[in-house]
């Protein structure tokens, strides 16, 4: 007689289906093949726990199960929690009700397990009274990492942590330049191993992007604050600005240059995947003061406000 599927996995009738999980889950580790290659043992072990857990792990499937049984006799199924012929509570043996010949499950019960009638549907206990499992898909795996901002400007790869079939693996997601936060990849065949032959599910990896120390990024334009000092301002100057990815690059400010002005630099922003170009890079500029001023100093700020006076609040308000 084929083992319980709640004795497969060692839990009782009530068990919870965290319970259930949790023991589908240890096990499976335990005698997975990869783990145990040359096992035979643990490997029909494996088989058995999948089977197991395709039933109590599905409600539906479990309820039909509490119900009809699934354990199997020499002469055919069985079902659990049934009267035999000659009394008592074991499970009756359908050899003994119908003789030794083959029995036929769909002929019996119909539409009970899903089959069709007149010949097209098929029992679910198969035509040798084993059970027949569907190939299905496996479950998707959803997983979030965080990228540094450069490498998710200009693309680049990224480790990913998950668990699988009870397995903490480690695995490099190609990032395609320009993605943002929130944004999806879907690796094919990363996810849980599917069921009865079933391919295995994908998984979905949620882009988070860390914040950059000066650039801040919307779409595939930069923007960066580049301070400048006050001669600087009033009489122009070049100066050193970042860029992501090209380095440092030299710029002319304007002389008369006021706080807050932009200056744009084309081509030297986020590579956008759907266009292949790069957007801008916006510099504002930033005014500094020095943060204390000594006598002098003063005195030729004083001597600059005589002889250029000049109010920028003018019919401003």
């Amino acid at each position: 007689m084929a083992a319980d599927f709640y004795a497969v996995l060692g839990v009782s009738k009530g068990a919870s289906v965290e319970e259930i999980r949790k023991a589908y889950k240890k096990l499976s580790r335990d005698n997975h093949p990869d783990r145990k290659p040359d096992d035979a043992a643990a490997s029909e072990k494996f088989k058995q726990v999948q089977e197991a857990w395709d039933v109590l792990g599905d409600e539906k499937k479990r309820q039909q199960y509490d119900q009809y049984g699934t354990t199997f006799g020499p002469n055919g199924p069985q079902f659990r929690g049934s009267q035999q012929p000659g009394g008592g509570g074991g499970p009756v043996d359908l050899g003994d009700l119908f003789g030794n010949g083959q029995v036929d499950l769909g002929d019996l019960f119909g539409n009970m397990f899903g089959g069709g009638g007149g010949g097209g549907g098929q029992s679910p206990f198969g035509r040798q009274g084993g059970r027949k499992q569907r190939a299905a898909k496996g479950e998707d795996i959803s997983a979030e990492i965080e990228i540094p901002f450069a490498v998710a400007a200009e693309g680049g790869s990224h480790e990913v942590q998950l668990s699988r079939s009870g397995q903490v693996d480690r695995l490099n997601v190609k990032i395609p330049a320009g993605v943002g936060s929130g944004s999806v990849i879907r690796l094919g065949g990363q996810g849980q191993a599917g069921r009865g032959g079933g391919p295995a599910g994908d998984l979905l990896v949620t882009i988070k992007v860390a914040p950059h120390p000066y650039f801040r990024r919307e779409g595939s334009d930069l923007f960066v604050d580049v301070p400048i000092s006050v001669s600087e301002a009033a009489l122009g100057a070049k100066v050193e600005v970042p860029t992501l990815s090209e380095g440092r690059m030299m710029v002319t400010i304007p002389a008369g240059t006021s706080s807050g002005a932009k200056l744009r630099l084309r081509g030297k922003g986020v590579l956008d995947h759907k266009t292949k170009e790069r957007g801008e890079l916006y510099v504002t500029i930033k005014l500094m003061l020095p943060p204390k001023l000594d006598a002098q100093t003063r005195a030729l700020f004083e001597q600059i406000a005589a002889a250029a006076p000049y109010d920028p609040r003018t019919d401003l308000w």
